[in-house]
């Protein structure tokens, strides 16, 4: 019987280590990929094309020509209006999300060319405490839209983002008006706006800038809506539909106008730049 029974020891050999960090298990399929894998694929799934969220960079790196990014308004940082504390201050949280993401707010704007057009391109970063819209964040975008009103260029605005920041009360839902007024502004002088929804699009953000776009795309299965789906269940009393807040789903019923994935998405602008302007 010896024969069948495994040592301690020759447990102890079998075992492999696996370097931290080599692996990522989607959040889509539940399958376990190779990091390196889905990094080369754009931060998407090889196996069911799930995209990952990437930072407000990355998008950056994706979109613009090479070197062709000029950051505006970057000094604009969010204050403290209401002198708001949760566990912490506000001013705090602000400096410990600042340190995390590397970015001074949830939102990155400046000009640059996408297959040599010249456009207005405004990123949100989730990262950056949920991508949500502050006064600094309604500025940013407000004065991107303004820069593209006065240089005659398209707006390009990638949104991702839990909503309004609750830290800053009406200071923040203000913002809704503020910068759906000026992009009213592009519209009025033929200028486009294309809006491209990144997972995940809700709140504030998606009641106001995020669906005005002249054309609306999203990346694939993106999460996109406005309160989260426990709290339309218990508003409605009712059931919804599967995947009801998913970007095929929005597609199906005509809220948006493309699903476009990741690797095409640069392609696709500077196609739909050629027709618009």
């Amino acid at each position: 019987m010896a024969w069948f029974k495994r040592t301690k020891e020759a447990r102890e050999e079998k075992k492999v280590k696996i370097p931290e960090g080599l692996w990522m298990k989607c959040e889509s399929c539940k399958e376990i990929v190779y990091k390196k894998e889905i990094d080369k694929n754009l931060k998407v799934c090889p196996k069911c094309n799930y995209h990952f969220r990437i930072s407000a960079k990355e998008r950056i790196k994706l979109l613009a020509d090479e070197g062709s990014f000029t950051e505006i308004d970057a000094g604009i940082t969010s204050g403290d209006p209401l002198d708001f504390r949760d566990s912490i201050s506000y001013r705090e949280r602000i400096k410990e999300n600042q340190k995390k993401s590397g970015l001074k707010e949830a939102v990155i704007s400046g000009e640059a060319l996408i297959n040599g057009y010249a456009v207005v391109l405004v990123i949100m970063d989730f990262s950056f405490m949920g991508g949500s819209m502050g006064s600094a964040v309604g500025e940013k975008v407000a004065r991107a839209a303004e820069i593209a009103l006065e240089k005659k260029v398209p707006l390009i605005i990638v949104p991702s983002s839990g909503g309004a920041r609750m830290q800053e009360g009406i200071f923040s839902l203000i913002q809704m008006a503020k910068v759906s007024a000026a992009i009213g502004k592009l519209k009025d002088n033929g200028i486009p706006y294309i809006s491209i929804l990144a997972d995940p699009t809700f709140g504030g953000v998606t009641a106001s800038f995020a669906m005005l776009g002249d054309i609306i795309i999203a990346e694939p299965k993106s999460l996109i809506g406005f309160a989260g789906p426990r709290v339309i269940e218990q508003t409605i009393k009712q059931q919804l539909p599967e995947n009801f807040q998913r970007a095929e789903f929005l597609l199906e019923h005509g809220l948006i106008d493309m699903v476009v994935d990741r690797k095409d998405l640069k392609e696709t602008l500077a196609r739909l730049i050629g027709h618009l302007i």
